[in-house]
């Protein structure tokens, strides 16, 4: 799997719209998800998420039928696709964006046609993050939020 993960700031006038014109730009085989990046915190975090979707599907223990879906519920670290969305989806207006290249071809012009390249906007706030994820300063004193959501994602695979 050869996966990239690239930040955006963009405007965001109809999901639809942005979902269709992204997907114009790739292949049947490859993958781009776009992610809130204001949820994310950090690559490592997404590659894990991205990690356990796969393996999830390996293994026929996917909570989606789609690998985009899944790579959105585990890097969300939730079980409902609903939630996941909520967290992670793409909404109306300016956004700051993660994109999930997977098996593609160097995508970063054609999605900087649409999107402005912002690598900045993949650095956690944590502030944010907090509120988003519901994590406590008690779990923030012992590892970081990357750590915390990276254990998170784990955990949906014990509690399989």
């Amino acid at each position: 799997m050869n996966l990239q993960v690239l930040g955006f700031k963009g405007e965001i006038s109809s999901v639809g719209d942005t979902l269709s014109q992204i997907n114009s730009i790739k292949k049947d085989d490859e993958i781009i998800q776009l992610l809130n990046a204001d949820a994310v915190a950090g690559r490592r975090h997404i590659e894990h998420g991205v990690n356990q979707a796969f393996l999830a599907f390996s293994r026929g223990e996917n909570l989606a039928n789609d690998l985009s879906v899944e790579i959105c519920l585990r890097c969300s670290a939730q079980r409902q696709i609903s939630k996941a969305f909520d967290i992670l989806g793409l909404k109306e207006g300016p956004m700051n964006l993660c994109a999930v290249l997977i098996d593609c071809d160097d995508y970063a012009d054609d999605l900087s046609s649409v999107f402005e390249l912002d690598e900045s906007v993949l650095i956690p706030n944590t502030e944010k993050l907090k509120g988003i994820y519901s994590i406590s300063d008690d779990e923030l004193g012992i590892i970081d939020v990357e750590d915390i959501l990276i254990d998170r994602i784990s955990k949906l695979v014990v509690d399989y």
